[in-house]
């Protein structure tokens, strides 16, 4: 599926709930019409009101199947999937869907150790260094450990994606009609590459 892009990983708290809703309020702000789905057991749907994207249930596999069905049918529309933490079984599935393939880590060698297991077994999937610092000082270590351990991988790696508080704005059940700039401009940057990857068309006096 070209227009599918799954968020996934081994090691839970790498942020990939908030890299997924991120993508997707990033992808509307460009005008690009996106749907996160919840495939998270331990998480509770959240509602559509305030969103530039639409939500929806996949948590169970036959909720996932019809989801899946309908995008197929929308080729105009971006699929973004989060696939929760822990589920080897879920990780493999969403990546032999199709379509592009994220794995966030944030900027500790434990992160950075399990990532790099990750890529070797998904040779298709991108690195997304995920609430990363905006501190210089700690950016620079951040950038040492990554020269440490992931030197090799650098080419598969997207840019980072800054650590914003404003992010959990997101990921409450109902979204404020107004987010901060800095939230918008994040969320921007990453649609940005991620509408890169995948060559589709976004106006640059947006990005």
């Amino acid at each position: 599926m070209h227009q599918l892009i799954s968020v996934i990983g081994s090691k839970g708290g790498t942020g990939k709930t908030s890299i997924s809703h991120m993508l997707c309020h990033g992808l509307g702000l460009f005008g690009r019409q996106s749907i996160s789905i919840l495939t998270d057991a331990e998480r509770e749907p959240l509602s559509r009101a305030g969103r530039h994207y639409i939500t929806l249930d996949g948590r169970t596999p036959e909720q996932l199947e019809k989801i899946l069905e309908k995008l197929s049918t929308m080729p105009n529309w971006i699929g973004v999937i989060d696939g929760g933490g822990n589920r080897p079984d879920m990780d493999r599935h969403l990546y032999e869907l199709g379509g592009l393939v994220l794995l966030p880590f944030r900027d500790s060698q434990e992160d950075m150790r399990t990532v790099v297991r990750d890529l070797d077994r998904y040779p298709n999937a991108l690195g997304v260094p995920s609430q990363w610092p905006t501190n210089s000082w700690q950016q620079m270590a951040a950038e040492r450990t990554l020269d440490e351990v992931m030197q090799a991988y650098r080419p598969r790696l997207l840019e980072p994606v800054y650590s914003v508080s404003a992010s959990k704005l997101l990921l409450q059940a109902e979204v404020p009609s107004h987010l901060p700039s800095i939230l918008n401009n994040v969320s921007r940057g990453l649609a940005r590459q991620v509408l890169d990857r995948l060559g589709l068309p976004y106006d640059p006096d947006n990005a």
